[in-house]
């Protein structure tokens, strides 16, 4: 049985790919989160890891995670408000630390046991905003995802052992995010999206799981789940 992490497991994609990972059977799981977790989803034999990880350094790290996963996902998305005029070092800080640092620690202290095994599936997550230069205040977001698209050579030479990354972009996507835009402007983003719709978050899940149980050739890729865009 394969250990897998989800690193924020309470987001709306989290949440669906937890259904699914559930659901194969074939996985122990970790799941991290910050905030709540809602109540309505099934967290029987899953160890829930609440932890802030604005609040991680070298010296916990190894306490609060293994660092013998099989399977890495890094779901974490946190949002600073803060347009490219306006933006504070110390929020930049924090926003890169939280959403590309800490995970990418979590998947470095992983790589020896991937590497003993010859087996390891890591998938993090970039944005469509990467490719416009980001939202009108989702710069500090916006350059965290940049960094997630960055693939470590040190990762790269690890192919060769079935330890395969692939960072997955993801599109305007119907989650509690985008729910609580209250004006007009989501509805004209998406008239932008060749395909004239949001990504479901079970869309973007089944996705992702596909790359974790059934992918054994792609890898060092960016893959873009956008509509087209």
């Amino acid at each position: 049985m394969k250990k897998l992490l989800i690193l924020g497991g309470n987001s709306d994609i989290g949440i669906q790919l937890l259904g699914n990972v559930i659901n194969y059977g074939n996985f122990k799981i970790h799941l991290h989160y910050n905030k709540k977790l809602p109540k309505k989803s099934n967290y029987s034999n899953v160890k829930l890891i609440k932890k802030d990880l604005n609040l991680i350094n070298n010296k916990n790290l190894n306490k609060i995670f293994d660092n013998n996963y099989d399977v890495i996902i890094n779901l974490v998305g946190y949002v600073s408000k803060q347009s490219f005029s306006n933006f504070s070092i110390k929020e930049i800080q924090k926003t890169i630390l939280i959403n590309s640092l800490v995970p990418f620690m979590i998947i470095r202290n992983s790589l020896k046991n991937m590497s003993k095994n010859k087996y390891g599936r890591i998938i993090n997550t970039s944005s469509i905003g990467v490719k416009f230069g980001g939202g009108t205040n989702t710069f500090s977001y916006s350059i965290s995802k940049h960094l997630n698209e960055f693939m470590p050579s040190e990762i790269k030479k690890l192919s060769s052992q079935n330890i395969l990354y692939n960072t997955v972009r993801i599109g305007v996507t119907d989650t509690k995010f985008h729910k609580k835009v209250k004006n007009k402007s989501i509805h004209k983003r998406i008239k932008l999206i060749p395909l004239k719709k949001m990504a479901s978050a079970g869309d973007i899940a089944k996705y992702i799981f596909h790359l974790i149980t059934e992918n054994n050739y792609i890898t060092n890729e960016v893959l873009n789940i956008t509509g087209g865009e």
